[in-house]
């Protein structure tokens, strides 16, 4: 018989949509003060990192080192402005800190500084390395009978690399089962669409080819990764590494940002920065009231 997913409060997953509608109006208002961002790829993964920090991975804010914590790697660094935000937002460091991002003499550069800045667990950004140096932790903590998960999160661009691909196999052959890869699908690359630049589907074919358990979700839909996230395989048991390519939109929730290289990095004046965020209000609006109906006596 098949075991039944135990039920997603209602609450819960208007909380984290609004969370994830939150963070993208503070980086929005945030490119407004630093000159630009990558908006694209923070925006693709926002609800994924919210459900990981707020309802999943065993971390401390105030204990950021604490030995038996999950470790997440954010292989796409360049998204690191949309992580940093979430990491001030639970409290690693205090939010106005990030009033700095990119700027001279700042410890936020694009790429997040795994010596700088608390929870940071590596310094990435050269796309390709993330899921290499997330197997490795993986196999050291498996060898010392440790039973934290680790967890990297790629971009779909970089699985143009070898790299990656020498790590899938590895990591197969290892079994290791503490590893979890999330990859970011939207289909878009710094350069354009990946079907021009580089095929990669049937990409969870190709991945459960290389011996990993994959799941393919909406990366948008709190509910489907919630679901995913709870029914995966315990880490100190599992031999199977695991995958979960989640189908996003570059720039999601600002239609004239979506499923463009236009905002892969980008500015914005006074008056973008208002339409943008007009525009943002417009997509979550039905998350706002309902947000506001659950904060309401």
């Amino acid at each position: 018989m098949q075991n039944k997913k135990k039920p997603i409060k209602a609450e819960l997953i208007t909380r984290l949509e609004y969370k994830s509608y939150f963070l993208r109006r503070k980086l929005l208002q945030l490119t407004g003060k630093i000159g630009g961002a990558h908006i694209g790829g923070s925006f693709s993964m926002m609800e994924m990192v919210v459900c990981l920090y707020h309802s999943f991975l065993k971390v401390d804010p105030i204990n950021p080192k604490k030995a038996d914590r999950d470790i997440f790697i954010l292989s796409k660094g360049h998204a690191g402005v949309g992580y940093c935000l979430i990491l001030a937002d639970l409290g690693f460091f205090p939010e106005q800190d990030l009033d700095t991002f990119n700027q001279t003499g700042s410890k936020f550069g694009v790429h997040p500084d795994h010596k700088a800045i608390p929870g940071v667990e590596a310094s990435t950004g050269s796309l390709g390395h993330g899921l290499g140096l997330a197997l490795g932790i993986a196999l050291a903590k498996k060898l010392d009978g440790k039973s934290e998960r680790v967890v990297a999160l790629l971009s779909d661009g970089e699985m143009c690399e070898g790299s990656v691909w020498e790590a899938l196999l590895a990591a197969h052959h290892y079994k290791t089962g503490n590893l979890l890869a999330i990859i970011d699908y939207n289909k878009m690359s710094q350069d354009g669409p990946l079907s021009e630049i580089m095929e990669l589907a049937p990409l969870k074919l190709k991945l459960e080819t290389f011996g990993w358990r994959v799941h393919e979700i909406d990366g948008h839909n709190i509910h489907d990764i919630l679901h995913t996230l709870r029914d995966l395989p315990d880490p100190a048991t599992s031999k199977q590494p695991t995958a979960i390519l989640m189908n996003t939109i570059k720039g999601k929730g600002v239609p004239f940002m979506e499923n463009t290289v236009l905002w892969h990095y980008g500015g914005m004046d006074t008056e973008v920065e208002k339409k943008a965020l007009a525009a943002l209000d417009e997509t979550y609006n039905s998350v706002i009231e309902r947000f506001k109906k659950l904060e309401t006596p």
